[in-house]
């Protein structure tokens, strides 16, 4: 009997037993797309529809999960506006409050959602002081109706009716700071301000609580991703134990609410190397993080005979080997899917959005080999 694609994702990533592991070779950012369209891709044409037409597979072996309307941003956000048009960039007010500068190459409204592979430079933040948080906060109100689907019995009849997993994305308490005092100054209150950053911990781990408590008791949601990126090459942001400190009992409160309502899967995304972070995260009860960049410096399979089936991946698959297509393409492939396929907890991708190196006939190629180890060809 064949299997939902919810019951394939939970399965797979919980060391269960699914019928086979989804096909989720990877998303594409706009430059990419830009790229396969002069490829051969059509321009009319999604690319998960052009892959299933390709390789004669059902659409339905490329699904993952739903996103959820469940809103945790400042509500209202700042007006966006561009301040300065000079020497090819914009000065603008971001939606979040920071000046940000960008290259006129690019509509200011990319600083809004990471639709490519763009540099920023920030000139300032809206949290430089305690006086500035309090001014901020009335923007997180965890009782705005806004942050919810005006009808959660209909979102919940959606969710059932797609046969897909249910995925709630939240910002981690290191990437929400960073949102509103950036990196600099973030890490800079972590050593001069810590009765600071502890209050903002707590202040995020409250209103966050808040909005899932909701949204768990309203609609029936099987994932938690959470957004943390702090990690780089070859080392994490942040100390373990600062991590532990600060960051731990946040985990910890969202774990305990998740699993209480039943979801499956607690998902931990951030870029970097994260060998330091994943003991924290599965201390705290997240059983899956991704996406596991080779070129920061991980090994997903190195991790699996370190962590065994404490923790579950999805991506590992080092985006230049794909993009160089052939033997060492097939080689990265057969390095990694066999041997984590057989203790399972594992969905294999691309380890970040795929750029726009790895050309469409390779992406097929790529994709094609990744179906016949995962045996749907």
């Amino acid at each position: 009997m064949q299997t939902t694609p919810r019951e394939r994702y939970l399965e797979a990533l919980t060391f269960g037993q699914p019928e086979r592991v989804p096909l989720m070779p990877g998303g594409p950012r706009e430059s990419t797309l830009a790229a396969w369209h002069s490829q051969g891709l059509a321009s009319d044409k999604h690319y998960l529809a052009a892959l299933s037409r390709e390789l004669g597979l059902p659409i339905e072996a490329f699904s993952g999960p739903v996103g959820v309307d469940i809103s945790t941003r400042m509500l209202p956000t700042f007006e966006e506006r561009v301040l300065e048009h000079r020497d090819g960039h914009y000065i603008v007010q971001d939606w979040m409050g920071a000046i940000t500068e960008i290259s006129d190459t690019y509509d200011y409204t990319y600083i809004r959602t990471a639709k490519d592979f763009v540099t920023r430079r920030w000139h300032r933040f809206p949290v430089e002081s305690p006086a500035d948080w309090e001014v901020l906060a009335w923007r997180y109100d965890g009782d705005a109706p806004e942050r919810y689907p005006v009808d959660p019995a209909a979102a919940a009849e959606g969710i059932h009716a797609s046969g897909c997993a249910a995925v709630i994305s939240i910002n981690g308490p290191f990437w929400q700071m960073r949102e509103w005092m950036g990196m600099e100054g973030l890490c800079l209150a972590f050593i001069e301000q810590p009765e600071f950053i502890a209050e903002l911990c707590d202040f995020w781990q409250r209103f966050t609580c808040r909005v899932l408590t909701r949204a768990f008791d309203e609609l029936p949601i099987d994932v938690l991703q959470i957004s943390e990126d702090m990690a780089y090459k070859a080392h994490s942001m942040l100390s373990p134990a600062m991590t532990r400190r600060y960051l731990l009992p946040v985990y910890r409160a969202w774990v305990k609410l998740a699993r209480e309502a039943g979801v499956r899967v607690i998902d931990m995304d951030s870029d970097g190397e994260v060998s330091e972070l994943i003991p924290i995260w599965i201390e705290a009860g997240i059983n899956v993080c991704d996406p596991m960049e080779v070129a920061a410096g991980n090994d997903i399979v190195a991790a699996r005979r370190t962590y065994g089936t404490q923790m579950g991946y999805r991506g590992g698959l080092d985006k230049r080997a794909l993009a160089a297509g052939g033997s060492v393409m097939r080689t990265e492939l057969e390095r990694v899917v066999p041997p984590l396929l057989e203790t399972g907890g594992f969905i294999p991708s691309c380890d970040h959005g795929v750029p726009p190196d790895i050309s469409w006939p390779d992406f097929i190629a790529y994709t094609r080999y990744l179906a016949e180890l995962l045996e749907w060809l």
